[in-house]
């Protein structure tokens, strides 16, 4: 088979894909997605990928499967601990001063819940949750079906503080760990696709941490965009330790901290 092949077989599959599900593939790094797809795709026993996206439009959990691994859901609570200090200590205290205690929060592209969750449990340390909104939305069922449960293995609260584990957290076993029912309920869940749906608007805050880094240059430019506008004036973008904005003044936000933009102004002509 020549090498035109199999790049037709993944160009129909990519277009199938946002035809069926309305996820265009088109918008992530093709190299890293596509090797990611095919390793899937062989070990489930297709030879094409138009014959695994048939499998997947009759076989449900197949589906899930293939969601999953699209989505890369690799979380933790606290995931780089020193980042969320530094939410929990500056810039949650700097939005309450500027705005009072309804805070209104996306975390976008939310996984299985542990960062929704650990913004939960920072709210609620300082007496914010009953008065906050917290929306968290992600593009997998499967996952936020797992985040609405809240059980989670020893290994994801590894870095969450002792105090924290305490308080709310139950322990089922000796591997298994039972958000608190006060948390569970201050999340609203919601099925997004960022690179599709519409963004409601006047946030305060919107974290969306290691997702943009496996989208295309083209389709981060969009998704940058899109979140500063709707973020109120003087919000928070909080971004992952590998996803630094570059020449942030083009979407009307400022660097004031290590991976948090503040929206300032309109976006300069960069």
């Amino acid at each position: 088979m020549s090498d035109a092949m199999p790049d037709q077989d993944y160009e129909l599959f990519v277009r199938k894909v946002k035809a069926h599900t309305g996820i265009d593939l088109a918008q992530y790094k093709e190299a890293q997605m596509k090797r990611r797809l095919t390793t899937l795709r062989l070990k489930r026993g297709y030879s094409t990928f138009v014959s695994y996206f048939q499998a997947l439009v009759q076989d449900r959990e197949l589906m899930r499967e293939f969601l999953d691994r699209m989505t890369i859901n690799v979380s933790e609570f606290w995931r780089n601990p020193n980042r969320w200090e530094m939410l929990e200590q500056r810039f949650i205290p700097e939005l309450v001063k500027e705005r009072g205690r309804r805070l209104k929060c996306w975390s976008a592209a939310c996984s299985t819940g542990e960062e929704p969750y650990t913004l939960a449990m920072i709210l609620a340390e300082q007496n914010l949750l009953a008065h906050a909104r917290i929306i968290a939305s992600d593009i997998d069922e499967g996952a936020l079906a797992k985040a609405k449960e809240g059980v989670y293995p020893d290994r994801s609260v590894k870095d969450v503080p002792p105090r924290y584990l305490k308080t709310y957290f139950v322990q089922d076993s000796a591997q298994q760990y039972r958000v608190v029912p006060e948390l569970k309920q201050a999340v609203r869940w919601e099925k997004k696709n960022l690179l599709l749906d519409p963004f409601e608007s006047d946030f305060d805050l919107i974290i969306c941490r290691n997702v943009v880094i496996y989208f295309t240059e083209e389709a981060k430019h969009g998704l940058y965009r899109r979140f500063a506008d709707a973020l109120r004036p003087g919000g928070i973008l909080f971004v992952g330790s590998t996803e630094q904005i570059f020449h942030p003044q083009q979407y009307g936000l400022q660097p004031v901290e290590t991976f948090f933009y503040k929206k300032t102004a309109a976006p300069s002509s960069v």
